[in-house]
């Protein structure tokens, strides 16, 4: 009976819980997307993401001063651009929105990590994440080629980190191979290495405007059914040069992300994506269930075992965490 009781013991006390709490979340743990567009002035609401927004080169320092009265210091960032074309163009240009938001962002803060997803789906004029051949399949070798002039074109503009969400073939070991060729040798990757083909997604490529235009991503992305793939894929990516895995959905993947913390010595990314977070904002606003859901259920993907968190709700995590 003693064993039994000394727990409950140990619960009693508010002190005595918080001394021997076995996972605590950290504002260092968030990283926060940001949608860059063209354009001047712009803060316009993502009507399907409540609370996140579109934001223009200007706006967008406005937004990063806001965060960092927070304690947030790390973003991700995803280009908008108005112009797209079959070979994603826009996505190297020197000039495009997130080269010109990566220039702008470094000149005005030396302490703000910068990492730059890396893809092709909202720049093509077709919505998929890599070059189409003929027949109308994604030519894996080939995008490769232009996810490293992505890459490249990142670091060139100051990104701290380089975040490909493909999910081609052997493109991290492309791109590590683009990087340091260029010098950027101390530039290192986060790789989406376990991205699912999900249906949680929906707001993200509203946000994005990157919803494939024909057929789906089941092809390059993983079924949802699959654990050992997903581990398949992990060391691929570790092989090939990967300094950071990601499992992205995470909410739903918990036990991917702790069965690669239990089998592989690697840091270990979730992003907790965009239909998690409209589902949980929802309900919250609805008042179907209190803001502490916001908390807990990040607080479990931490716990599952991710050692950094993207998130939509870092704000008001951060918030929480500071009181």
């Amino acid at each position: 009976m003693e064993l039994i009781n000394r727990p409950r013991r140990l619960r009693k006390n508010s002190m005595i819980r918080d001394m021997v709490r076995e996972t605590r979340l950290n504002i260092e743990d968030l990283i926060y997307p940001l949608f860059v567009v063209e354009g001047k002035g712009i803060k316009k609401e993502i009507p399907s993401l409540k609370g996140n927004y579109h934001f223009s080169v200007d706006m967008l320092i406005e937004e990063i001063k806001e965060i960092r009265e927070l304690g947030i210091k790390s973003i991700l960032l995803f280009g908008v651009p108005n112009n797209k074309d079959k070979f994603g163009s826009e996505g190297y240009s020197k000039d495009g929105v997130v080269q010109r938001a990566l220039r702008t962002i470094k000149s005005k803060f030396n302490d703000i990590y910068v990492i730059t997803d890396v893809c092709m789906c909202q720049y093509t004029d077709h919505g998929h994440c890599g070059i189409i051949n003929d027949t109308g399949y994604v030519e894996n070798d080939l995008t490769l080629e232009y996810l490293a002039k992505i890459a490249i074109s990142h670091a060139n503009a100051g990104a701290d980190m380089i975040s490909p969400s493909d999910m081609m073939d052997g493109r991290v070991g492309y791109i590590r191979k683009a990087l340091d060729r260029e010098g950027y040798t101390d530039v290192p990757i986060m790789s989406y290495s376990a991205k699912y083909s999900s249906s949680f997604y929906g707001p993200f490529r509203d946000a994005a405007n990157s919803a494939p235009s024909f057929g789906d991503r089941k092809t390059y992305q993983m079924d949802s059914a699959n654990s050992d793939e997903a581990m398949r894929e992990v060391d691929l990516d570790i092989q090939e040069g990967a300094d950071i895995v990601m499992v992205k959905p995470a909410l739903s993947y918990l036990d991917i992300i702790r069965r690669v913390k239990d089998n592989r010595n690697i840091p270990i990314a979730a992003y907790s994506v965009s239909g998690e977070y409209s589902m949980i904002k929802m309900a919250v606003e609805n008042g179907l269930l209190s803001e502490d859901v916001i908390y807990e259920s990040t607080l479990s993907i931490k716990r599952a075992g991710a050692n950094m968190i993207i998130t939509y709700f870092a704000k008001e995590l951060a918030a929480k965490i500071k009181e």
